[in-house]
This record gives C-alpha cells, sequence and structure tokens, in this order.
C-alpha cells in the first residue's frame, strides 16, 4: 500500500474541507463515540493540538487551558478553524505546518492533544518524537483515535476498506497508536477501547519527569 506524500494528504483536505465537519459528526456519533470530548477535557496548560483541522476542538476547551497552539499540512481547513469560537481569554494560534517537524522550541508546551490524527500523519513514530521534543517533562499526550477494531467481524471488514480509505482519504483505518507512543519513550497512563466494535481509542500518555 503506497503510502500518500505530506502533499497529497494537504490536497485531500483542502478538496474536503467544507465537508470535513458533517462527515466527521456523523462517524462520531454513530460510531466513534465521546472521545473527543474526554481527550480536550484532558488538556491544561499551554496546549499543541497536532492536526488540529477545521477547529472542532477549539470551542471546548476550558479554564485550565491557557493556550492552544493547533498546526495542519490543509489551509483549506485551517481557513474554517479561523472562524470558531472561543473561550474568553484563550490565546489561539493557528498555523500551516508538518508536525513531524514541529517549529517549536524543547519543553515549550505542557499538554499535545491529537483527536484522529493518527490515521494520516505519514509517518506517526516521527510525529510522536517531536511532541516528546516540545513537551515538558511531565508532560501529557492526549490521544483519541480510531485503530483496529476488537471485534473481529469489524476488524476483518476494515482490512478490506483499509486500501481504499487510504488511497482516496489519506487516512489508515488499522493503525495502533500505542506502539508509536511507548517507542518513542512514552508511559502510557491510561488506555481504554470504546465506540462500535471496540475501534475508538482513549489514550494518556506521559513524558517521563527528569531524575
Amino acid at each position: 500500500m503506497t503510502q500518500p506524500s505530506v502533499d497529497r494528504i494537504a490536497e485531500v483536505f483542502d478538496q474536503n474541507a467544507s465537508r470535513y465537519d458533517r462527515q466527521i459528526g456523523a462517524f462520531e456519533r454513530l460510531v466513534l463515540g465521546g472521545a473527543r470530548g474526554w481527550a480536550v477535557n484532558q488538556a491544561q496548560g499551554r496546549v499543541l493540538e497536532i492536526a488540529v483541522g477545521t477547529g472542532l476542538n477549539l470551542p471546548l476547551y476550558g479554564d485550565r487551558v491557557e493556550s492552544v497552539l493547533g498546526i495542519d499540512l490543509s489551509q483549506g481547513v485551517l481557513d474554517i478553524a479561523e472562524t470558531r469560537s472561543c473561550r474568553d481569554g484563550l490565546v489561539v494560534q493557528l498555523r500551516r505546518g508538518d508536525v513531524q517537524d514541529l517549529p517549536l522550541p524543547d519543553a515549550s508546551v505542557d499538554t499535545v492533544v491529537s483527536t484522529y490524527s493518527f490515521c494520516t500523519i505519514p509517518d506517526p513514530g516521527r510525529a510522536c518524537e517531536q511532541a516528546m521534543r516540545v513537551l515538558v517533562p511531565g508532560g501529557t499526550f492526549v490521544l483519541a483515535e480510531h485503530g483496529p477494531a476488537t471485534s473481529a467481524p469489524v476488524r476483518a471488514l476494515m482490512r478490506v476498506i483499509d486500501p481504499f480509505s487510504v488511497r482516496f482519504g489519506a487516512d489508515h483505518l488499522l493503525r495502533d497508536p500505542l506502539p508509536y507512543l511507548a517507542q518513542a519513550g512514552f508511559t502510557i497512563d491510561e488506555s481504554h477501547r470504546g465506540g462500535r466494535g471496540g475501534v475508538t481509542f482513549r489514550v494518556l500518555a506521559r513524558k517521563p519527569s527528569r531524575s
């Protein structure tokens, strides 16, 4: 299976930007459940949101969050994110960029949030390494993602669909996010499965503190 390039992923999301909210909203209601709200509620301090998309999380950030920097490959989705209403006092910056090569200093954010982005990032391992670098010691990586179902029949169906999903939507259906986080050095504090067929991951991972 050919991995779409960064440019191809940006093109797919630019073309689909106006339809994205409707499509992901239906998929979350019918399949994924409430993992998005759970993920945002774990965030605090200075937040980096990787693959921020159309900014669906931005109105959900509460008082524990000081600022949000959202990065995405697609200018089309960022243009929509710019229109989101957010909590008064929340500092939000949106930038076009590649989360596999973050333009941020070491140890500069308290929380990294990823909601349904590992499925499209070309190299999630590299993105995890970058997240590890920019998080403060003891900082948290919060992830909500879809992946291989716990249900065998659903997983078999996903195997059939996956090549078409990757080719036309730059969306990997069968990626398990946990190995990428572990290989980058994160400690997995919580990991739960849910959604229809067990396709949804809710993960809290932590950058080790200094000795």
